[in-house]
């Protein structure tokens, strides 16, 4: 089986932005949250806010989902953008152990705040801090060393070392064109959620850069985001104490 690369990341972490680079390389068969999709739209979905009118797909499960992810990596390495908390039950020594993993973390004031933007009526659930500390813990003591961690304001201050940082550390080849694309970019292919909706930055966009985004200051914020806030900031503090970072 060739290279598994996952991408652990939280919602609204600029990791659609980060997939979609790794989709100009053309060397990688690259996935967009196939955990989610079954998660949230798979014939018995996982998620918290399901009700009986929204969408399923019959035949599609989180094992089916891994099925064709191993298919896919005998044919060549495979690369997927995934959030931990979809498949917490599955974390045993040898599942982990088919994949190079790294992690993208990002200030929780940000994700949060960006969550009740698009989803007022998000759930703590969907969150992901908590399983995405969980998991980097338990590879960490399984493996006697941290994984690859990246921070998304860290990438987008310095897109050409950090990711330069990032394949070295993953053991793939960094390709510097993959870094700028042309605006416009074509996520409704992939994207299995609404249509791709959360992704009008990425849209809009031409690479990897410093986005201008406006968000209410999780000071001014609704009180439950204030609360979701305290809860999740120091798993992102024990991510971020073993980022990733590059000589300046």
């Amino acid at each position: 089986m060739h290279k598994i690369v996952a991408l652990w990341a939280v919602p609204r972490s600029t990791s659609t932005a980060f997939e979609w680079m790794m989709r100009q390389r053309g060397d990688l068969d690259c996935l967009h949250e196939p955990f989610g999709e079954a998660w949230y739209q798979g014939e018995e979905p996982f998620w918290p806010r399901f009700t009986p009118d929204q969408k399923t797909t019959p035949g599609l499960t989180l094992d089916s989902v891994w099925a064709d992810i191993c298919a896919r990596a005998t044919e060549g390495p495979v690369f997927i953008k995934d959030f931990p908390h979809y498949i917490n039950h599955m974390w045993d020594e040898a599942f982990l152990s088919n994949f190079t993993h790294s992690f993208l973390i990002r200030d929780p004031a940000k994700t949060i705040s960006s969550m009740y933007d698009k989803w007022p009526d998000f759930d703590a659930a969907e969150v992901g801090f908590p399983e995405q500390r969980a998991l980097f813990d338990l590879l960490t003591a399984l493996n006697g060393k941290s994984p690859v961690v990246i921070d998304s304001d860290d990438l987008l201050a310095d897109p050409h070392s950090m990711t330069a940082a990032y394949c070295e550390a993953v053991g793939i080849d960094f390709i510097e064109k993959a870094l700028t694309w042309d605006p416009g970019a074509d996520t409704g292919d992939y994207s299995w959620w609404d249509g791709g909706s959360f992704h009008a930055n990425l849209k809009n966009s031409t690479g990897l850069k410093p986005q201008k985004r406006k968000y209410v200051s999780i000071e001014n914020a609704a009180p439950r985001v204030q609360q979701v806030h305290r809860r999740m900031k120091p798993h992102y503090d024990r991510l971020h104490d073993h980022r990733l970072t590059v000589a300046t």
